[in-house]
């Protein structure tokens, strides 16, 4: 089980801390406090409540898993719950929480609950990477807003990235298409439906986290004026992820309408051979029915009768092959 990794951050140097020692680091004047959870444990949820006067329907936020993200305002902090994807086996993705609170001098970043079949690492992905960045020296924030836009940034990111990854395999399904290398119908159909579903979740990703900033936007007087521009911006990134995947969604689209014209052409070419298959033995069939069963009674082949009536099956199949062209139907 990872511990809780606790930072204190200034213009001079970023240094680790004890859980213990986070009351006294809010007292410092200057210093801005990370408290990254990478679950919600008991001694998690003592600090949340304890410690950091988080609102209890924040803490139960944090603890459970929550499906849909939102932003919740609260009188000094604000909660804001995002997801980011990871691809899972059969085309399947997997939603990973990341919860913030934001308060006046402190971020809280919470993750999970996670799915037992992924690695907890997954999840740490976006807050391990900013705080390498912390540590080199690379990135300053001077605001509890400057570091959630880091990390929301670095999710964006790894969105960007998801697209990236999805996007590749349209291409090569695209191609598999227009160079008739489909394999097994069954199994290209689905992947082209797993592709198509990865590019609809982490559009729905990119889209409601835009609802989730636009909302923190429009609260001028929560967010101060210096780092309104960086909830714009997350606002602007988040719908161009939306975009993106709206963008490629549609373009794999394209592919599965050619690959659907593509085999209902082969069904239409199919039915029309067998209608004339149809069209020439039927009539064929029942004269050979008619005849067998009413009219020959002889105990041996009589050849004159014979080939009358094979000469008159070929001159209806002949007839009727000519009708069918006529009507285009080979």
């Amino acid at each position: 089980m990872a511990a809780i990794r606790v930072l204190s951050i200034t213009d001079a140097h970023v240094e680790e801390h004890a859980v213990a020692e986070v009351s006294a680091l809010l007292e410092r004047p200057g210093a801005l406090v990370w408290v990254d959870i990478p679950e919600c444990t008991e001694e998690a949820i003592s600090l949340l409540t304890e410690v950091l006067r988080g609102h209890p329907l924040a803490v139960r936020d944090c603890m459970q898993r929550n499906r849909v993200p939102r932003v919740r305002i609260y009188p000094h902090q604000q909660l804001l719950i995002l997801h980011g994807p990871e691809r899972g086996p059969s085309g399947h993705v997997h939603y990973l929480e990341l919860d913030q609170i934001i308060g006046e001098k402190f971020l809280v970043t919470v993750h999970g609950p996670i799915n037992p079949a992924l690695s907890l690492k997954v999840a740490l992905r976006e807050t391990d990477g900013v705080r390498r960045r912390l540590e080199s020296g690379r990135l300053r924030p001077n605001s509890p807003y400057e570091l959630s836009y880091a990390i929301t940034s670095s999710l964006i990111h790894h969105l960007e990235t998801f697209i990236e990854e999805v996007t590749a395999d349209v291409w090569h399904l695209e191609q598999r298409v227009t160079g008739g290398q489909l394999g097994n119908p069954e199994e290209f159909l689905e992947e082209l439906f797993q592709a198509r579903h990865g590019l609809l979740a982490v559009r729905t990703m990119g889209a409601l986290g835009a609802e989730v900033y636009g909302r923190l936007a429009t609260l001028d007087a929560r967010v101060p004026a210096g780092d309104l521009p960086l909830v714009m911006d997350l606002v602007d990134q988040l719908t161009r992820i939306k975009n993106l995947a709206d963008g490629e969604r549609e373009y794999l689209q394209g592919v599965i309408e050619f690959y659907r014209a593509r085999a209902e052409t082969k069904m239409t070419v199919a039915a029309e051979r067998l209608a004339v298959i149809a069209v020439v033995t039927l009539p064929i069939t029942a004269l050979s029915s008619i005849y067998g069963m009413n009219i020959i009674v002889h105990e041996h082949t009589e050849l004159p009768q014979l080939v009358v009536v094979l000469t008159i099956m070929a001159v209806m199949s002949a007839l009727l092959l000519t009708w069918a062209k006529r009507r285009g139907w080979w």
